[in-house]
């Protein structure tokens, strides 16, 4: 019995040494990380007096500390930032849909305000102002240096104001000034419009409006073309649209998805991580489906995108997207202010990250630069007469008897949709390529139930690594907003 007694004890004491000789070097580090953490604040600290009793003039200590916080933020990544009691309220704004300003999606590189996309009827967009400009001056006052939130301050003013704004383009010898109005911004977040048979759902942001105004305007637009037995297919025109709200981008993926994974999201945290499903109802009927975007296709855009591509709903046209692929949660530290952290990636449903690599689309369209007026005029025909030659401009050609009344007005209505849409590649050429496809798929029937579910992606969403994740939870009481802009406000 003492046997067993010792050995017992003699076991307790081993164990008690070897805890405390594995767990003291752990405590000592964890003290040491510690000690080092607080001198580092200690010299926050020692700076920040040293600055308000000894800089030139008198700085106000909350401009101080809100600086410090904004810069620590910033030297993240380009899309964390901090929101002040006017930034956050403007993003609120922001995502509800009416904001003053220009109507420009910003960020920043290299020192000076980069545009990322004009929004659609905005004074920017009616002044010509294209995604990959960059903005130098405002009012001939130099942006070099400035932060963007400083840098946008100065875009903003009183409603009916003018402002100036030097624009280096690239493929311009040099700058040149672009003035413009500023204007209380009502976005219209979903516009739809008819060409031949095919519907455009013209998807202009991600706000809390998007996928309600999108499903009323795409019933609508149905309804007005003579029903869904009708159309041609659905053009879903996601161009210049810079992004916006995680769930609304969720939301209109889904309304052409019956099935499978949308987008899940990788954080550092379990509960950060999140996967987003399908559920069953298609707005558009399994009716062909074509994906326009361009190098001003950002965030959300690319998530509705990489959904539909993935699942071989759509065929994507354009140019390659813009290449953001982090999810920023917005969180109030206080009672009026807040921070935009970057908690997660996301990934299409074929598991890719698009973070800095965009969406190549299924096929590359470009879009023609648009001819100057001159150059219009001096293309216009000179002379009016009809010099094409076909058997009916025969003389004596025989007529075609054995076509009634009925199917020649047939012909001629769709020679001249045909006509509408060689007239709408001047106005568009990507538009009209993607109406061109819509009508060769209807030429052969083709729906998504054709399309091979080997063809779709066996995404299971492995590394959501949660049960919220998995009914696509994000774990926090915060709001996912994934954006394009830089650190400051997207919009100006």
């Amino acid at each position: 019995m003492k046997q067993y007694l010792m050995a017992g004890i003699g076991g307790a004491l081993a164990g008690i040494l070897v805890t405390t000789q594995l767990a003291a070097p752990l405590i000592a580090q964890e003290s040491e990380r510690n000690a080092s953490i607080y001198e580092q604040l200690d010299l926050f600290g020692n700076v920040f007096e040293r600055v308000r009793q000894d800089y030139v003039e008198d700085v106000d200590a909350k401009t101080l500390i809100e600086a410090a916080i904004n810069g620590m933020l910033t030297s993240l990544d380009p899309h964390s930032s901090f929101l002040s009691a006017n930034d956050y309220q403007d993003m609120q704004t922001q995502t509800r849909g009416s904001f003053g300003g220009l109507g420009i999606e910003v960020g920043q590189e290299d020192g000076l305000v980069k545009v990322i996309s004009p929004m659609d009827g905005t004074p920017a967009d009616q002044a010509g102002i294209k995604p990959g400009d960059f903005i130098s001056h405002v009012n001939g006052e130099s942006v070099m240096g400035l932060s963007l939130d400083e840098a946008v301050d100065k875009m903003r003013g009183p409603v009916g104001s003018e402002v100036t704004v030097t624009i280096l383009r690239e493929g311009e010898t040099e700058p040149f000034d672009v003035k413009m109005t500023r204007e209380t911004i009502k976005l219209t977040v979903v516009r739809t419009r008819i060409e031949g048979h095919a519907v455009v759902l013209r998807v202009a942001t991600f706000n809390d409006e998007t996928y309600d105004t999108l499903k009323s305007e795409l019933d609508k637009a149905v309804e007005e073309a003579g029903g869904i037995d009708a159309i041609t297919g659905f053009v879903l025109d996601l161009r210049n649209n810079p992004g916006g709200l995680l769930d609304q981008a969720v939301r209109v993926s889904d309304a052409f998805l019956d099935k499978g994974e949308i987008v899940s999201t990788r954080g550092r945290k379990p509960e950060e991580s999140g996967r987003w499903n399908a559920e069953p109802g298609d707005l558009a009927q399994g009716k062909p489906m074509v994906v326009l975007i361009n190098g001003g296709s950002a965030s959300a855009s690319e998530i509705v995108t990489g959904a539909l591509q993935d699942h071989r709903r759509a065929i994507v046209v354009g140019t390659k997207s813009f290449g953001k692929g982090s999810v920023q949660t917005v969180m109030p530290v206080t009672s009026d202010s807040a921070i935009r952290l970057t908690t997660a990636r996301y990934y299409t449903p074929s598991g890719r990250s698009i973070q800095s690599l965009g969406i190549n689309p299924d096929i590359i369209v470009q879009q023609p630069p648009t001819r100057p007026a001159e150059d219009e005029e001096q293309k216009s025909p000179r002379s009016a007469s009809n010099f094409s030659t076909s058997e009916s401009d025969l003389r004596g050609a025989l007529n075609n008897d054995s076509v009634s009344d009925e199917e020649r007005r047939q012909i001629e209505e769709e020679a001249r949709q045909a006509e509408q849409t060689a007239e709408l590649r001047q106005e568009d050429y990507q538009l009209a390529y993607a109406v061109d496809i819509l009508k060769g798929l209807a030429a052969v029937d083709f729906t998504s139930r054709d399309v091979a579910a080997a063809s779709t992606p066996a995404a299971t969403g492995e590394d959501a690594t949660s049960e919220g994740a998995r009914e696509g939870a994000t774990g926090n009481g915060n709001r996912p907003v994934d954006r394009p802009g830089d650190d400051a406000p997207a919009e100006e």
